[in-house]
C-alpha cells in the first residue's frame, strides 16, 4: 500500500501525532514535536503495511512438491482434493485482525416441572473453570487444543490425570482455602455489625418455654442424618471413586442413576464396610483387585445375558471367551492370559465392536511393528472404521478403532493427546512382553498413565502370576481386573525326537511327552540307543562325550533332507523350523537346492503373487541378490524369516505363508513373538541360543511360546513338535525343565529414564516419585494395609501409660537405648560364632553355658546334644534349677527387663537344687564358658524321658543325671561373681572384622550399664516394662512410617543421581522447574541428553543434510560390524565431536555416581552405518548400498527407517530452539533417505 500524504500542518493544527508501534496495533500519543522537524510519519512499521497475501506459488510447492509426508503412499484422491482447496483461496484481509475469543462465563440451564417434564424456563448458571486447558490443568474439563494437536498432543500440553491418582493427601485436606475459617459458636462472637452502634447480647437468659415445636419427626430425621454418615465416611476411607463407578449399567436418564447407585452403595456386598471400624483383622480388609474367574463353570445364561451382542462370530465362543464378553459388557477390565491359538483375539474384537456400538475409541497396541500392520489389516476387514499409527506410517487417524506401537500411546499420553478423552479401551496384545529389559517400561508407564474413565484389556501368552499382576495394575488404577486364563490348549501337542539322517533312519521319531503332558522317558531312552547304534565302535568303547556340539554343514543337510522328505510324506507340511541364527537359517535354506515341494498350480500362484507384491518396487530393486534368491526359495516352497530380510519380501512370505503356499520356514525366534501365523509342525534345530551375553538352554517361556506355533485350530487335530538330535541326544533334565518348567514370570523392567522424568517435572501435579511407587518392581509395598496398621498404632500409643522419668529413674531411656544396642550387639556376635567353625567345635557336648531365658536366669546348664540343621541350631542341654520350677515360665517379666544384663551373679538355687533338661535356642545362651563335663548324654536324656511320664514321676533322678547336677552347683558355688567365658576374638580365633568390631562394642556396653541409676530404683521393672512396650510400638510405627514414605522407594537414590545430572547439563534448574533444553529433550524418545547436547553444541550445523543423516546413524544402529567405513573427513570430524559429547555425559553421570561407566555409555553408539546411511542419502542404488557393508539388507532398510523416526524428532526439536536453518535441513535429509524399497508401503497396509 502507498503512503498517504498528509497536507502540512496548520497554524490551527494541534502539534499532536499518532505513532503505531509495531505490528500489534499498539498506538502512542505523541504531542511535542522536535522544534525544527515536521511530525513523525503515521505508521513505522519497517516494511510499510504487512501484506495481506503471500506469495501461492511458492507457498504451493513448498507445501506440495517438497514436502515428502504431505505426498501420500496411497490415498492420491483425497490429496488432490485438498491440493484444490488450498489453489481456490480468496483473499482475506480480515483474518489479520483474527483475536481468540475469551470463554464464556455462564451456560444456560433448563427448568422443568418435575412432575410432566415440560420445559418452564430458562435460567443462567455460572460456568466454573473457564480458564483451564491443556496448558494449565489435568482435568477432562479442559478445553480441547487446537486440531493439528488433537492425535499426538504437544510436549507443553498437560497429561489427563492418570487413574489412581486422586487421593487427596491428609496435608491437601487440613490447608483450608481462603474462604474457609473456623467459627467458634461459643466463644468469642463478634456482637456489633459494622457501621452499628449496638449490637446482639449473646449471654445466657433463662429461655421461655417455648419447645414445643421440635417434633417427634425432626428429631428423627437429625437422628437419620447423623445414622447415616458413618457408613459413607468409611466408604471414603476406601479409595471410593471407583468401585461404583464401573459397576453403573448404562441407563439412559441421570435419574436412575440416581437411583441406582444409592442403593447399591447400600446394599449387601459392601457390609464389610461396618465392621472396618472394628481393628479386629478381617478377611474383607485385605482388598482384593484381581479376581480370578473360573472357567470351569459354563456359561448357560451367556445368551440370556447379552441378547443382541455387539459382535456376533461364525462359529461358537469357549467359555473363556464368553466370561470375557460378559465382563466387557459390564465395562470392567480383564486380563486374558490363554494358550497359543486359544483365541484371545475374540476379547479384542469384542471390545472394538462395543466402542463402535457406544461412539468411542479404542486403542490397540503391541510391542511389534509387524503386528501391527497385521492387526490393522484383520481388523480393517473385519471392522473397516481402523487406523494405524506407527513411526513412520499414519493411516485415518480419525478412526474409533487405533492400532499403534506402545511408544506412541506413551507420549500421546505425556502430551495429552485429545484422543484420550473418547477413549474407552485400551488393548494391550502379548503383554508378558513387559519382560523386555529395553522396552518393559514403556508398558508400566502406559498402565500408570491411563486416565480413570479408560478400562484396560490385557492379553498375554500364559503366565504363572497372571493374578499377581492384575492385583497390582488394580491396586494403582483403584479397580477390579477379572483373570480370566485357559487351562489346556485347545490343539494339544506331542513333542518327539528325531535322530535320523539318512533314507534308512528316516523314520526314526520317538514320542517325548504326549498330547496329555506326560513325559515318556521310554521314548528318551530309544532315542538315545538309536544314536549310539551308529557312533563308530571307537567311540563306543572310549566313550562318546567328546562329540562336539557342532555338526558340519553337509550333517546338517543330510538330518534336513531326511526330515523334511519323511515330513511332506506324512502331510506334516507347512513347517517352521526355529533356528537361533540367521546365518543357520539362511545356511540351512541354501543347502535344500535339491529339494521341491510345491505342484505346479502352486508354483504358479506364488510366482504371480510374489510379481504383484513387487511390483511397486523400482526395476533395480527387484533385482536385488536377496529378492532373486527368496524368489526361487519360495517357488520350491522353502522360505527364510529372520531380521536381515527386507521387510516387504517378509511380509510377502508371512502371507504365502498364512496361505499354506510355503511349505517349510526357517524362522528365528522373532517369528513366534511378532507373528500369529501356525502351522501343522515345529521344528527345532537346537535348544541352545546366544541371548546377547552367552549360550543358554531355552527357557520354558520361549520353547512353549515357540512350540505353541505346531497346530492350527480346526485344522489339526494335535500339533507335532520335533526337537532334532543332531549331534547327540540332549541332557534328559534339559528336555525336562523346558518341557515341564513354569513358563517366566512377569517381572517389572521399569527403571528411571530422562524422558520419563523430565515429562513428569513439566506438570507440578504429578511427581516422578508417584510413578516410582505405583511402578510393578514397588508392587509388595501395600500402603494401604499399612496406613491401616499405622492409624491402629497411633491409637495404641495413646493409649499405653505414660512412664514415670523422676529421679531416679531420669536415665531410663537411654538405659533403654543401651540395652536394645547390646542385644542386637550380642545377636550379631553369636551368629558370628555359630557360622564359625571354631564357635560350633566349642558348643560341643559336654560344654558348660550360661542360660537366660524367661524361665533361668544366669543358671548353668551343659550341652548334651546338638542338632544338625544349619538354619535354626538348637541344643539340648541339662539345665540346673529351684526344687518347683522345673517346668515353670517362671517370672517372665523379670527377663524383660534384661536383669543378667548388668548382674553377671550365676543362679545358686535356695533350696534344693533340681533340674530340667531343655531344648535351648542360640539366644538362650548367652555365655559359653571355659569349663568342661564329662557326661552321658544319652543316659540323662533317656532318664529324664523316662520321669516325665507320670508313672515314675517320682523316682529319683538317675546316676548320671545328678553327677552331672552336683557338678553344675560346684561351679556356680565356686564362681559366685561368674564364671570364666570364651572370648570370641582371642579364645576362638574370629578375626573378622565385624566380630572384632562387636566384641569391643559389646565390652564398652556393658561397662556402660553399670553406670545406670535407675537399675537400683524399686519400681525398676514395671516401669521397664512400660518403656519397652512403648518402644516396641513406636518401632514398628517408625518401620511402617518408613514403608510408606518415598524414602523407601528402591529407586530413590537413582532418581536423586539423574535429577543431579539434569541440573549440571541445565535441563532442569535448582527447583527442578524444566528449562528449555529439557522441553527439547521431551521431544526426543531414546538417547535424549546426546541429541538434545549435539544440539545446542550446533555439531550439525556444519554438516550437509546427507552428512548430518549419517552422523545420526549411530543413535539407531546396535549391531557390531566388521567392515571399516570410508567416509568424508568433516563426517570424520562429527563422530569425533558427537564422541567427544557423548564421553562428557558420560563422565557426568559417573561423576553423579550413576553405576554406568563412561566406556559403557560411549560403546552404545555404532557408527558401523554411517557410510551406508550417506551414500544412501545421496542416492546410491540400494543394491550398491548392500555391498558396502557386511550388515543383512534387512537391518540396513529397519535402521534407516528409525533414522527417519529420529530425523523427525530433531526437527521438532530445532523448531522449539528456533534454529529453522537446522529444521529444513533435518527435512531435507529426511527427503533424501525417504525412497525406494526403503519406504515401500507395507503390503498389509495397502
Amino acid at each position: 500500500m502507498d503512503r498517504i500524504n498528509m497536507p502540512p500542518v496548520g497554524p490551527m493544527d494541534l502539534p499532536m501525532s499518532l505513532l503505531e508501534m509495531g505490528c500489534s496495533g499498539r498506538f502512542e500519543l505523541i504531542t511535542h514535536p522536535v522544534p525544527g522537524q515536521p511530525l513523525p510519519p503515521q505508521s513505522t512499521l519497517p516494511h510499510g503495511l504487512p501484506p495481506t497475501s503471500l506469495n501461492l506459488e511458492t507457498e504451493v510447492e513448498k507445501q506440495f512438491l517438497r514436502d515428502p509426508a504431505w505426498l501420500p503412499i496411497h490415498d492420491t484422491d483425497s490429496a488432490f482434493q485438498k491440493f484444490l482447496k488450498v489453489t481456490q483461496r480468496e483473499t482475506n484481509v480480515d483474518s489479520l485482525l483474527n483475536c481468540t475469543p475469551s470463554p464464556l462465563h455462564s451456560g444456560l440451564s433448563v427448568v422443568r416441572d418435575p412432575t410432566t417434564g415440560m420445559l418452564l424456563d430458562f435460567t443462567e448458571v455460572l460456568v466454573e473453570n473457564t480458564g483451564l486447558s491443556a496448558k494449565n490443568s489435568l482435568s477432562l474439563q479442559r478445553q480441547p487444543g487446537p486440531p493439528s494437536e488433537s492425535l499426538r498432543g504437544s510436549n507443553t500440553n498437560y497429561p489427563f490425570l492418570p487413574g489412581g491418582m486422586e487421593e487427596l493427601t491428609l496435608d491437601q485436606i487440613k490447608k483450608k482455602s481462603e474462604l474457609e475459617e473456623d467459627i467458634d459458636f461459643e466463644n468469642d462472637l463478634l456482637r456489633v455489625p459494622p457501621g452499628l452502634k449496638a449490637g446482639v447480647d449473646f449471654t445466657d437468659k433463662d429461655a421461655k418455654i417455648a419447645k414445643a415445636e421440635v417434633n417427634l419427626m425432626s428429631l428423627l430425621s437429625t437422628l437419620e442424618d447423623i445414622t447415616d454418615l458413618q457408613p459413607e465416611t468409611e466408604e471414603k476411607d476406601k479409595g471410593k471413586d471407583s468401585e461404583e463407578t464401573p459397576k453403573r449399567p448404562r441407563t439412559n436418564s441421570l435419574e436412575d442413576l440416581g437411583i441406582k447407585d444409592a442403593v447399591s452403595s447400600s446394599s449387601p456386598p459392601e457390609t464389610g464396610k461396618e465392621e472396618k471400624s472394628k481393628p479386629k483383622e478381617n478377611p474383607e480388609d485385605k482388598k482384593k483387585w484381581a479376581i480370578p474367574v473360573d472357567i470351569m463353570s459354563p456359561c448357560n445364561d451367556f445368551y440370556k445375558r447379552i441378547p443382541n451382542p455387539a459382535f456376533k462370530w461364525p462359529f461358537e465362543l469357549d467359555v473363556f471367551q464368553k466370561q470375557a464378553v460378559l465382563r466387557l459388557e459390564a465395562h470392567d477390565s480383564v486380563f486374558v492370559a490363554a494358550h497359543t491359538s486359544a483365541g484371545k483375539t475374540v476379547v479384542a474384537e469384542y471390545a472394538i465392536a462395543l466402542s463402535q456400538k457406544h461412539m468411542t475409541r479404542t486403542i490397540y497396541t503391541s510391542p511389534i511393528k509387524a503386528l501391527s500392520n497385521q492387526k490393522f489389516r484383520d481388523f480393517k476387514n473385519t471392522f473397516g472404521d481402523v487406523g494405524l499409527l506407527t513411526g513412520d506410517v499414519q493411516l485415518s487417524p480419525e478412526s474409533s478403532c487405533l492400532i499403534m506401537t506402545t511408544e506412541i500411546l506413551r507420549s500421546m499420553l505425556y502430551n495429552g493427546s485429545e484422543v484420550i478423552r473418547d477413549l474407552e479401551w485400551v488393548i494391550f496384545d502379548e503383554v508378558h512382553y513387559i519382560n523386555d529389559a529395553e522396552r518393559g517400561v514403556v508398558w508400566e508407564e502406559v498402565l500408570i498413565m491411563l486416565p480413570d474413565h479408560v478400562s484396560i484389556i490385557l492379553l498375554s501368552a500364559t503366565v504363572p502370576n497372571a493374578v499377581e499382576f492384575s492385583e497390582w495394575i488394580g491396586r494403582i488404577k483403584k479397580r477390579h481386573i477379572y483373570v480370566i486364563s485357559t487351562m489346556k490348549r485347545p490343539v494339544p501337542l506331542e513333542h518327539y525326537l528325531y535322530t535320523g539322517n539318512s533314507t534308512k533312519t528316516q523314520k526314526e521319531m520317538f514320542l517325548l511327552m504326549d498330547a496329555v503332558g506326560n513325559f515318556l522317558t521310554k521314548g528318551y531312552y530309544a532315542a538315545v540307543d538309536a544314536k549310539k547304534e551308529r557312533t563308530s565302535k571307537h567311540a563306543q568303547s572310549f566313550g562318546a562325550k567328546s562329540t562336539s556340539q557342532n555338526t558340519t554343514a553337509s550333517q546338517d543337510r543330510a538330518v534336513w533332507l531326511t526330515l523334511l522328505h519323511f515330513l511332506s510324506q506324512r502331510q506334516q507340511t507347512p513347517v517352521v523350523a526355529f533356528t537361533f541364527s540367521r546365518t543357520r537359517c539362511d545356511e540351512n535354506a541354501r543347502s535344500l537346492d535339491s529339494m521341491d515341494l510345491t505342484t505346479s498350480i502352486e508354483k504358479a500362484e506364488i510366482h504371480s503373487f510374489f510379481q504383484k507384491s513387487l511390483s511397486r518396487l523400482r526395476g533395480g530393486d527387484r533385482q536385488l541378490p536377496q529378492i532373486i534368491f527368496m524368489r526361487d526359495l519360495l517357488k520350491r516352497g522353502i522360505a527364510v524369516h529372520h531380521s536381515g530380510i527386507l521387510p516387504i519380501l517378509k511380509e510377502v512370505i508371512e502371507m504365502l505363508f498364512s496361505r499354506g503356499l510355503v511349505k517349510v520356514l526357517f524362522a528365528t525366534e522373532t517369528f513366534a513373538m511378532g507373528v500369529n501365523m501356525p502351522a501343522r509342525t515345529v521344528v527345532f534345530d537346537s535348544i541352545r541360543k546366544h541371548d546377547g551375553t552367552g549360550f543358554r538352554n531355552l527357557l520354558p517361556g520361549e520353547y512353549i511360546q515357540m512350540a505353541g506355533r505346531a497346530g492350527r485350530r480346526g485344522l489339526d487335530a494335535t500339533g507335532t513338535v520335533i526337537i532334532l538330535c543332531k549331534a547327540g541326544v540332549h541332557e534328559m533334565a534339559d528336555l525336562h525343565v523346558m518341557m515341564l518348567g513354569k513358563p517366566t514370570i512377569l517381572q517389572s523392567q521399569f527403571r528411571l529414564t530422562y524422558t520419563m522424568i523430565l515429562n513428569l517435572l513439566r506438570v507440578e501435579a504429578l511427581r516422578v516419585t508417584d510413578m516410582m511407587r505405583r511402578s510393578f518392581s514397588e508392587s509388595h509395598r501395600d500402603t494401604q494395609a499399612h496406613e491401616k496398621r499405622i492409624s491402629q498404632l497411633k491409637q495404641t500409643l495413646s493409649s499405653l501409660p505414660p512412664f514415670d522419668t523422676q529421679g531416679q529413674l531420669s536415665d531410663l531411656m537411654p538405659y533403654y537405648h543401651t540395652v536394645t544396642e547390646l542385644r542386637t550387639t550380642t545377636e550379631a556376635l553369636q551368629r558370628g560364632i555359630l557360622e564359625s567353625v571354631n564357635g560350633l567345635k566349642a558348643l560341643s557336648v559336654g560344654r558348660v553355658v550360661v542360660v537366660n531365658n524367661k524361665q533361668h536366669l544366669n543358671a548353668l546348664g551343659v550341652i548334651l546334644q546338638v542338632s544338625n540343621d544349619a538354619v535354626n541350631r538348637t541344643f539340648t542341654a541339662l539345665v540346673i534349677c529351684e526344687k518347683g520350677n522345673e517346668e515353670g515360665e517362671g517370672k517372665a517379666n523379670d527377663i524383660a527387663a534384661f536383669p543378667h544384663l548388668f548382674n553377671t551373679a550365676l543362679f545358686i538355687p535356695e533350696g534344693p537344687c533340681s533340674h530340667t533338661v531343655q531344648k535351648l535356642k542360640l539366644q538362650d545362651i548367652s555365655a559359653i564358658t571355659v569349663k568342661t563335663l564329662k557326661v552321658i548324654p544319652d543316659r540323662i536324656i533317656d532318664n529324664y524321658k523316662k520321669r516325665q511320664q507320670p508313672r515314675f514321676k517320682h523316682d529319683p533322678p538317675g546316676q548320671a543325671i545328678s553327677t552331672a547336677t552336683q557338678e553344675l552347683l560346684r561351679l556356680a558355688e565356686t564362681n559366685p561373681g561368674g564364671i570364666a567365658t570364651l572370648d570370641p576374638v582371642n579364645d576362638l580365633q574370629l578375626k573378622s572384622v565385624d566380630v572384632v568390631e562387636g566384641s569391643m562394642r559389646l565390652r564398652v556396653l556393658q561397662d556402660s550399664l553399670r553406670n545406670f541409676n535407675c537399675i537400683h530404683s524399686p519400681t525398676f521393672a514395671e516401669q521397664f516394662v512400660r518403656v519397652q512396650e512403648r518402644m516396641s510400638v513406636q518401632e514398628e510405627l517408625d518401620r511402617l512410617l518408613f514403608l510408606v514414605s518415598d524414602q523407601s522407594l528402591t529407586l530413590l537414590p537413582e532418581y536423586h543421581q539423574r535429577i543431579k545430572v539434569l541440573q549440571a547439563l541445565q535441563y532442569v534448574d535448582g527447583s527442578g522447574a524444566v528449562q528449555l533444553k529439557g522441553r527439547v529433550a521431551c521431544q526426543i524418545s531414546s538417547h535424549e541428553l546426546l541429541l538434545t547436547e549435539l544440539l545446542f553444541e550446533n555439531v550439525l550445523s556444519p554438516l550437509a543434510p546427507e552428512e548430518s543423516a549419517a552422523l545420526l546413524s549411530c543413535l539407531v544402529f546396535t549391531q557390531n560390524t566388521q567392515v571399516e567405513p570410508h567416509i568424508t573427513n568433516t563426517l570424520q570430524e562429527g563422530i569425533d565431536r558427537v564422541l567427544s559429547v557423548a564421553k562428557r555425559i558420560g563422565e557426568l553421570q559417573r561423576d553423579c555416581e550413576i553405576p554406568q561407566t563412561a566406556e559403557e555409555f560411549v560403546g552404545q553408539f555404532k557408527f558401523g552405518l554411517t557410510e551406508v546411511v550417506y551414500c544412501w542419502a545421496r542416492g546410491m542404488p540400494f543394491a550398491e548400498i548392500a555391498q558396502l557393508t557386511d550388515v543383512q539388507e534387512g537391518t540396513v532398510v529397519r535402521c534407516i527407517q528409525r533414522l527417519d523416526e529420529v530425523l523427525k524428532e530433531v526437527r521438532q526439536a530445532a523448531r522449539i530452539v528456533g534454529d529453522s536453518v537446522l529444521g529444513s535441513k533435518m527435512e531435507k535429509a529426511s527427503l533424501a533417505i525417504r525412497r525406494d524399497i526403503v519406504f515401500t508401503a507395507s503390503l498389509y497396509t495397502h
